[in-house]
């Protein structure tokens, strides 16, 4: 699946619309033939594009459309219009006779749910980082040392306190006539040409840190022509584990402009800081001003599973909102700049301290607090384990079924990034499996209670110990080894597994697992690639039982292959 979702409105490029009309030829293989659909049905132009769209693949034999749209948690505060343009969608397609399937319980990518309460966040630890009473507010006060981020002190081709991985002087240079500050800046240029094998063109440093420490680095950017499909700041743990996972934005040429990057340290005390590319191909970037300071309360979570504790520095003196400093907040978390969404950096309103309190001018502290942090494009997850989000979902399922009338739910379980960390989850045993597991049986028992009888499906890849259950290694921020594995084990047998297994090496294993645990299965092929891909699927999952259907899965809005789709799935022997 790709990491890079939005749940916002999206533009459906779709093909010229066969006319509606009765579907009137043979039963195919397969009783479930479906689309994944995600936009906005809030625009008039979206609602005629999507009525048209369904009915030109229902005439081509589809059988029904998972639907996912951002505004299923906000139901709440939706205008008139759109609820018309849902009664609309569920009038077509019980005209066009396709199942509705709504996409709910949003895990993994959940900023529509965490638009409710951005504090609901699945959050990770700062433990006694360093603050200071300075000028009436509390400051971070966290000594880095960071050695030549201007690369103004070189020798040749290297800067000095910083490591090249990759070919300097073919491929990394020190530029004394390009550089935003000082006299030099580290240029990177024509990878492909001279590092046609890897394409990698890296520098790095060694940084003394504090474990389960929050920083921020921030990064004078410049490029010509410069063609990468992976630029990165990166931070590695001493594991050698990613600690942050933000996705840059360049343009091709571009003058210069200050990136930010935040990564929390966890368990690490020393961390590599890479700047480059991955995967470059041509043109050239050009790196200056390189600098790193602890976060303080960015993105601070306010919630009784994610405590803050302010103290003196051996912990002797607690001390007290509204009694010793103000309440301690970030009001652009999860709100910027609209609810649900997350920025990994912004400007801090400042903390003060409240006169008359206990602090005074000087003071040093120790704050222990938790923290979101976002990956990729803005994806953060919801913590698992806060009694809150229940709530929610009962809300949220409810709207959905009487708004929506869907014949099936599909829980939307899916990359979950981030877990474990916070006293919410310490309290089910910390173990993200479990917490999975408790999680997925609360899901289906809302569904069931709410709207019993419906069918209920969910994503694979969780619950799969060939994709992100694997036994062991580590899971983007989640805490422990091998997080996920064993979370089937809490699986009603009555879900649904819509399989997006794309690795042909393991695809059948991860059907079997499915199969002995009495699931159904769905494939979801064609991930915006080859349409006929989905018969290479099928023909993986021969003689699996419980094998019943496909799915024509876009993550681009691109429907102009779906008729190749169905074509080449039901020409294919049936499982």
């Amino acid at each position: 699946m790709n990491a890079i979702i939005s749940f916002l409105a999206l533009w459906l490029p779709i093909a010229a619309c066969a006319a509606e009309s009765p579907i009137t030829q043979a039963p195919l293989p397969l009783p479930h033939r479906w689309i994944y659909l995600q936009t906005g049905l809030l625009p008039e132009a979206h609602m005629t594009e999507t009525v048209d769209l369904l009915k030109r693949v229902a005439a081509e034999g589809y059988t029904g459309v998972v639907f996912n749209d951002f505004k299923f948690m906000r139901w709440d505060s939706v205008p008139v219009i759109y609820k018309n343009h849902w009664q609309e969608m569920h009038n077509t397609c019980h005209r066009l006779k396709l199942e509705l399937v709504a996409g709910v319980m949003p895990m993994g990518y959940s900023n529509g749910l965490l638009s409710r309460d951005p504090n609901l966040a699945a959050g990770l630890p700062v433990k006694a980082a360093r603050f200071v009473v300075r000028d009436g507010t509390l400051i971070p006060d966290e000594p880095i040392l960071l050695r030549n981020g201007g690369f103004e002190s070189f020798h040749s081709n290297t800067p000095d306190g910083w490591k090249f991985t990759d070919e300097p002087g073919s491929i990394s240079f020190m530029d004394t006539h390009v550089h935003h500050e000082g006299k030099a800046s580290l240029r990177m240029q024509d990878v492909a040409k001279f590092e046609p094998k890897h394409r990698h063109a890296r520098v790095c440093q060694a940084l003394q840190l504090q474990p389960f420490h929050n920083y921020h680095v921030s990064v004078d950017v410049k490029t010509q022509d410069w063609i990468a499909q992976d630029t990165r700041v990166m931070a590695l743990g001493e594991k050698g584990q990613p600690l942050n996972f933000q996705t840059l934005t360049f343009e091709q040429t571009q003058d210069w402009k200050t990136i930010h990057v935040t990564f929390n340290t966890l368990e690490s005390a020393t961390v590599l800081l890479y700047l480059g590319t991955w995967a470059g191909e041509s043109g050239s970037i050009w790196w200056d001003n390189v600098r790193i300071e602890t976060a303080g309360f960015m993105n601070v979570l306010r919630r009784p599973g994610a405590p803050l504790r302010l103290s003196n520095e051996d912990g002797s003196v607690i001390y007290q909102e509204s009694r010793d400093f103000e309440t301690i907040s970030d009001p652009l978390m999860g709100m910027d700049p609209w609810a649900g969404d997350y920025t990994s950096w912004h400007v801090l309103p400042p903390i003060r301290i409240i006169q008359g309190g206990r602090l005074t001018e000087g003071q040093r502290l120790r704050a222990d607090y938790y923290h979101a942090a976002v990956i990729n494009d803005g994806q953060v997850p919801c913590c698992m384990s806060e009694p809150k989000v229940y709530e929610i979902l009962e809300e949220h399922i409810k709207q959905v079924r009487d708004a929506i009338h869907p014949d099936g739910y599909m829980m939307m379980h899916d990359e979950i990034r981030i877990q474990g960390w916070d006293e919410s989850c310490k309290k089910q045993g910390g173990e993200p499996a479990r917490i999975l597991g408790n999680n997925i049986k609360h899901c289906v028992n809302i569904i069931q209670t709410a709207d019993p009888g419906k069918p209920i499906y969910v994503w694979s890849d969780m619950f799969d110990p060939t994709h992100n259950a694997r036994k062991t290694g580590i899971s983007y921020l989640v805490k422990g080894d091998g997080p996920w594995y064993g979370a089937w084990d809490d699986l009603p047998a009555e879900v649904t597994l819509v399989s997006w297994q794309l690795d042909p090496g393991t695809r059948r294993q991860s059907l079997e697992h499915f199969a002995k645990l009495g699931h159904k299965q769905i494939l979801a092929g064609y991930y915006d690639g080859d349409p006929k891909m989905i018969a290479a699927w099928l023909k993986d999952a021969q003689g699996i039982k419980g094998v019943d259907g496909v799915m024509y899965t876009t993550w681009q809005s691109n429907f102009k292959h779906t008729k190749e789709f169905l074509d080449s799935a039901t020409a294919s022997p049936p499982p």
